[in-house]
C-alpha cells in the first residue's frame, strides 16, 4: 500500500506565535535579521550572509537586473531569471555586478567630434547622465573632458553642436591620480562639491569614474550587500539541461551564487547537475537545489552536494502544480519537516545547509512564521512582482494599478526546463497562470514595512536574531473560527459604507 502521513498538510495561515517574555533590550532597531544564504561548518560562518532574510525568485515576471540591484541595496539577493539565452541571462548579471563599485569603468563614453544628438541617444541607451569624452571614445582613452546633466539644454541648443564646445574640458576637471583609494576619491569629492572624480594614469587615460552619489547611497542603504570589491552580490537561475553552457558564462559574468530551477528536485537531474560542478569547480561555486518537501527530498540533495535547499512544491500564487498534477505539500507541514531533519543533518555532520522556503506566503507576518518555523529565508515572487522595479508591466484596470505577473510553467513564460523529467523539450501541459497583482510602488518601501512587521513581532516573542526565534518561538494551531476572529469583524468597515 502506499505510504500515508498521519498529520494533515497545513498551511502558514493555519498557525499564530504565542507571544514570549520580552526584556527591555526587545525594540525592533536592535533585531538583526543577517543570515546565512549558502552552507558552513560547525564553528564557521557562512561565506556567503544576507542582511536580510528575502530573495527574489528565477521568475520572467520578478526578477531582471533592475530589481536585483534595488533588492541587494536592501541587503537581500535576486536570483536572476534563467528561462532567456544564456548570453541575456549573463548580461543581467554583468549589469548588476558593474552598477556599483567604488571604482566604475565607465560606460558611457563618446568622442569630441560627436554631437549633441549623440550624446541623448547615448542616454536614452544606457541611462547614464554622465559621460567621458576621450581621444577614441572609450573606457581607456586620454580624458579629454566630461559632460553632465547640466552642461547643455536640448531645448536651447542645436542637435547638430558638437560636443567639444559644450563639455567640461580635461582643465578644468579635478580629478585624482590611477591607485587612488576609495576614502580619499571620496574626500575629494567631498572638499571640491564634485558629482563624479575621474581617476587617470600616468599617461593622463581614463581608469575610472567614482561617484558622489555612490557614496551616498551607500549612506542610505546601510544593509546593501556588497561582494569584496564593493559590486552588489546577485545570483541566478540554472536548469539541469544546459548547464554545462550556462554555469561558466554565469560565473564568468559575476554571478556570486546559482539556483537549479525545477519544480522538483528530488531528481538524477539535480544530482548530475550538481556533480558536474563539483567536479569543474570544486566548492568555489555555489549552488541551491530544490524544490523539495520532505525530509527524505533534503537528505538527497545534502548528499548531493547542495549549498542550500528550497522547500515547496505548489504554494506559489500562481502555481497549478497541486491542481494539475495532485502533488505537492502545505508549505508549513513541508518547511517544518525539512527543517527538522537539517537540524539531523547537522547533528550528524556538523554541517550547516540553510533552507529556503519557496512559496506560500499571503501576509507579511507569514514571512516571520516561516523563520520561526526553521526557515534561513524565503524566495518570494508575488511578493516582489508588485514592486516599480520588477520588469513587468503596470497598467490600470477599473480604476487602479495592477502589475502583471505570471509562472514559469505558465502558456506565456513556457519554461519547459523548469518542469522537465527528462522527455521532450516542450511544455506538454501548463502548471502556472498568466495575472494581475497589486501595484505597491517601490520595493524600498514595501521591503521596509514588511520587516518592520517581522522585527516587531520577534520582538514580542523575546528574539533579537533569527536563530533566536527559531529557539524561542512558540506555534499554535488555529481554528477556521479563531481565523475569522483574528480580522475585523462584527462591525461595519467606514469604508464600505456609502450614501
Amino acid at each position: 500500500m502506499a505510504y500515508y502521513f498521519e498529520e494533515p498538510s497545513r498551511t502558514f495561515g493555519e498557525y499564530l506565535l504565542v507571544p514570549g517574555y520580552s526584556s527591555a533590550e526587545c525594540i525592533p532597531t536592535s533585531v538583526n535579521l543577517a543570515t546565512p544564504l549558502v552552507k558552513f561548518k560547525k564553528g564557521e560562518t557562512s561565506p556567503l550572509m544576507m542582511n536580510i532574510p528575502m530573495t527574489s525568485a528565477i521568475m520572467q515576471a520578478v526578477s531582471n537586473d533592475t530589481l536585483a540591484i534595488a533588492l541587494a541595496k536592501e541587503g537581500g539577493v535576486s536570483f536572476i531569471f534563467g528561462s532567456q539565452s544564456i548570453e541575456s541571462e549573463a548580461a543581467m548579471v554583468a549589469r548588476v555586478k558593474n552598477y556599483k563599485k567604488g571604482f566604475i569603468t565607465s560606460t558611457s563614453n563618446i568622442t569630441p567630434d560627436a554631437t549633441l544628438a549623440d550624446i541623448i541617444a547615448l542616454k536614452e541607451k544606457t541611462g547614464h547622465s554622465t559621460v567621458a569624452v576621450t581621444d577614441d571614445g572609450t573606457a581607456n582613452g586620454k580624458l579629454l573632458g566630461i559632460i553632465g546633466s547640466r552642461d547643455y539644454r536640448v531645448s536651447r541648443m542645436s542637435p547638430d553642436t558638437p560636443v567639444s564646445e559644450f563639455m567640461t574640458p580635461r582643465e578644468k576637471l579635478v580629478t585624482a591620480p590611477d591607485g587612488t583609494s576609495l576614502k580619499e576619491a571620496n574626500d575629494i569629492i567631498w572638499d571640491n562639491k564634485l558629482n563624479a572624480l575621474p581617476l587617470v594614469d600616468k599617461n593622463d587615460h581614463l581608469t575610472y569614474i567614482v561617484f558622489r552619489k555612490d557614496y551616498e547611497s551607500h549612506k542610505e542603504n546601510v544593509n546593501e550587500l556588497l561582494d569584496e570589491n564593493k559590486s552588489y552580490i546577485v545570483g541566478a537561475g540554472i536548469n539541469t539541461r544546459d548547464f554545462k553552457e550556462r554555469v561558466p558564462a554565469l560565473v564568468e559574468a559575476g554571478a556570486d551564487v546559482l539556483c537549479i530551477d525545477s519544480s522538483e528536485g528530488y531528481s538524477e537531474w539535480q544530482k548530475n547537475t550538481i556533480a558536474w560542478i563539483r567536479e569543474t569547480y570544486g566548492d568555489t561555486v555555489k549552488v541551491g537545489a530544490g524544490n523539495v518537501v520532505d525530509g527524505e527530498g533534503f537528505r538527497f540533495l545534502a548528499d548531493c552536494g547542495a549549498d542550500f535547499i528550497k522547500v515547496g512544491i505548489g504554494g506559489g500564487s500562481i502555481c497549478i502544480t497541486r491542481e494539475t498534477k495532485g502533488i505537492g505539500r502545505g508549505q508549513a507541514t513541508a518547511l517544518i519537516d525539512v527543517c527538522n531533519e537539517r537540524d539531523k543533518y547537522f547533528e550528524e555532520t556538523g554541517v550547516y545547509i540553510p533552507i529556503c522556503s519557496d512559496g506560500g506566503i499571503v501576509h507579511d507576518h507569514h514571512v516571520t512564521l516561516a523563520l520561526a518555523m526553521g526557515a534561513d529565508f524565503l524566495m518570494l515572487g508575488r511578493y516582489f512582482a508588485r514592486f516599480d522595479e520588477s520588469p513587468t508591466n503596470k497598467v490600470r484596470i477599473n480604476g487602479r494599478y495592477v502589475k502583471e505577473y505570471w509562472g514559469e510553467g505558465s502558456n506565456r513564460a513556457r519554461n519547459w526546463q523548469r518542469y522537465d523529467l527528462g522527455g521532450a523539450g516542450k511544455l506538454s501541459f501548463e502548471e502556472g497562470v498568466d495575472s494581475y497583482v497589486p501595484y505597491a510602488g517601490s520595493l524600498k518601501d514595501g521591503v521596509y514595512t514588511t520587516l518592520s512587521k517581522v522585527r516587531s513581532t520577534m520582538c514580542n516573542c523575546g528574539a533579537l536574531s533569527i536563530p533566536e526565534l527559531r529557539e524561542k518561538a512558540k506555534l499554535t494551531v488555529v481554528s477556521s473560527t479563531s481565523i475569522v476572529e483574528g480580522g475585523s469583524h462584527d462591525v461595519i468597515l467606514k469604508e464600505h459604507v456609502t450614501d
